[in-house]
């Protein structure tokens, strides 16, 4: 093994310059060549020459980045020079004192951390078998709803042919960030449901069950799954996540260094909303993340407003698929698409019957193992088509639940939408009276004029903001059926809503544009913003900030908080929407 600072591979290619083509000038020949008293002279004078203008370039140099513009010479000198192409360009941040950092203000720890419980460490090498490649397009970690890992949408997917970077007459100004949490273990709201209550049934079962086949591996299985927090694979997508908007927006840090200042990231209180929050900025800022920026946590617990969990203070969220009388659609959808894999896993397991919410929780195992534990023997139960299906059921979820199917999703986004236009416009909100926090709302917690800002939230509160921002490309469909899957839709929550899923709000100065521009890209597709009034098909999904602002503010004026969540809504048989608001 080589040793720490050897040399260079002796095999790398080894650049020799040419003594004749550098002009005679010793390069460590053995010999050096002779010259005469007037090659000599000559040489005293191109090297004199050289190290002159060497100096005056040097002092351009300086003239340059130095804060007194008043030296005439100097500025004469540099406006002669070639300064722009390659010139270096440093960008010192974080500022050594900035005006605005209030560390009280800041705490690390708010309490409110919500329930978690660790799992057990992952064991890849020693328990996973060779990566199962796939001949066609199906790709199983995309088929699991918001449980699969976020991926870049493919151009033009969302109904724009454009892509993340700025358009080539543009250039990006700032960028307000929205993003979920990682990869996390199951959260359990309901006793006995899910993973945990699959792995309880069979275990009180234990000593009468007989498991063969496929299905053999269970009698050594074990439930290992944590609860709530984050997974080591969820930890490192938010790092990534970090370190891949640092590359794109590191840029907009100079204006902080400019204006003496440090930005301000928010997240919640519950511990993988703030495990999340913090592996972000590793990957953003690097180690150590002291100086680099003040991170705010905002209390996810009822009796307390907030934009990043508008549910805990809205009554009405707590009546699940509010407005749908019998069963959750999603569990009519369930029954369809799994009548046959219950009869067919059956057959492997004698002393316990299965029901279809123990074949889901299988599915569910799958997703969970392999994002915490780094493979599921789970996976390799089901087919294509049952995946697929799988897939379609959190769709079905959150369409009907979270999204433009919910009466009273738009009111539940809408906070963070007041939160959004104030910011776009530099105005402090003037009435508090849906999920904001008016004692959060101050210069030092909620900024404005920044260039940058980065908010982790929930996939919930993800789809909730989608919805009050009328982004209704993704309605377009409108209501999911329960009874088969439709060919085209436009819905999906693998796509909107999956581990690590980002919103990029994206501002930009573009010259062939009057106005300032605005593009709204989720997961790296640029969403169309033609069917908000003032904003025009554009081939690159931007609009007028000042139409897009007008019209979220139409939408804050339409979408009553009070009336949503505080009353007690009534609903006719048949009723339905695709505004994700009850009239």
């Amino acid at each position: 093994m080589a040793e720490q600072g050897s040399r260079l591979d002796s095999s790398l290619p080894v650049f020799t310059p040419d003594v004749k083509r550098m002009g005679g000038v010793y390069l460590g020949d053995s010999s050096p060549p002779l010259y005469s008293s007037s090659a000599r002279r000559s040489l005293f004078l191109r090297v004199s020459a050289a190290f002159f203008a060497g100096f005056l370039i040097c002092l351009a140099v300086v003239a340059r980045y130095t804060s007194n513009q008043s030296c005439l010479p100097f500025s004469a000198l540099s406006a002669l020079l070639p300064m722009d192409v390659g010139t270096p360009e440093w960008h010192q941040y974080p500022p050594a004192e900035p005006t605005n950092a209030f560390p009280s203000a800041f705490p690390s720890n708010v309490g409110y951390p919500g329930p978690t419980q660790a799992g057990a460490e992952p064991g890849v090498a020693a328990t996973a078998p060779a990566y199962p490649l796939h001949s066609n397009d199906f790709n199983i970690f995309r088929s699991w709803g918001s449980s699969s890992p976020w991926y870049s949408i493919p151009r033009g997917k969302f109904g724009v042919d454009s892509s993340p970077e700025a358009p080539d007459t543009c250039n990006i100004t700032g960028v307000h960030l929205l993003h979920r949490h990682g990869a996390r273990y199951p959260a359990d709201f309901v006793s006995g449901t899910g993973p945990a209550g699959f792995a309880s049934r069979l275990n009180k079962n234990a000593e009468n069950i007989t498991v063969t086949g496929p299905l053999s591996f269970l009698d050594n299985w074990t439930y290992k799954l944590g609860s709530e927090g984050l997974t080591p694979f969820g930890r490192s997508q938010l790092f990534d996540l970090g370190v891949s908007m640092r590359m794109r927006y590191g840029f907009l840090l100079k204006n902080f260094s400019d204006t003496n200042s440090l930005p301000v990231f928010r997240t919640d209180s519950q511990t993988r909303m703030l495990d999340s929050a913090h592996n972000f900025a590793l990957g953003f800022f690097g180690y150590p993340l002291e100086g680099q920026y003040q991170q705010e946590i905002m209390i996810e617990a009822k009796g307390f407003n907030n934009t990043l969990a508008p549910y805990r203070s809205c009554p009405n969220n707590d009546i699940p698929y509010i407005g749908y009388r019998g069963a959750p659609p999603a569990d009519a959808w369930k029954a369809v698409y799994l009548r046959d894999t219950v009869h067919r896993l059956q057959r492997y397991v004698h002393g316990f019957d299965l029901e279809v919410r123990d074949v889901y929780a299988m599915q569910e195992l799958c997703a969970f193992e392999t994002v915490a534990l780094g493979y599921s023997k789970f996976c390799e139960l089901f087919t294509q088509k049952e995946w697929e299906g799988f897939d379609y059921s959190y769709d079905i979820n959150y369409w009907y639940g979270l999204a433009w199917g919910s009466p009273i999703a738009r009111a539940e986004g809408i906070g963070y939408v007041q939160e959004l236009v104030s910011r776009l416009t530099q105005t402090p909100i003037e009435t508090h009276n849906t999920s904001t926090n008016a004692t959060l709302h101050n210069a030092v917690t909620f900024p404005l004029g920044n260039s940058l800002y980065v908010d982790a939230t929930h996939e919930t509160v993800v789809l909730n903001v989608l919805t009050a921002l009328n982004l209704s490309s993704f309605a377009a469909m409108g209501q999911l059926p329960t009874d088969h899957i439709p060919k085209r839709r436009t819905f999906r929550s693998a796509e909107l809503a999956p581990y690590a899923t980002n919103v990029q709000f994206q501002l930009l100065s573009c010259s062939t544009e009057p106005d300032p521009q605005i593009r709204v890209i989720v997961n790296d597709g640029v969403v169309p913003l033609a069917n908000l009034d003032g904003c025009q098909h554009h081939p690159d999904g931007m609009c007028s900030i000042h139409a897009f602002v007008d019209a979220q503010k139409e939408n804050i004026r339409s979408t009553d908080w009070n009336f949503v969540c505080n009353t007690n809504l009534t609903f006719p048989d048949g009723w339905k929407t695709t505004t994700g608001y009850p009239v």
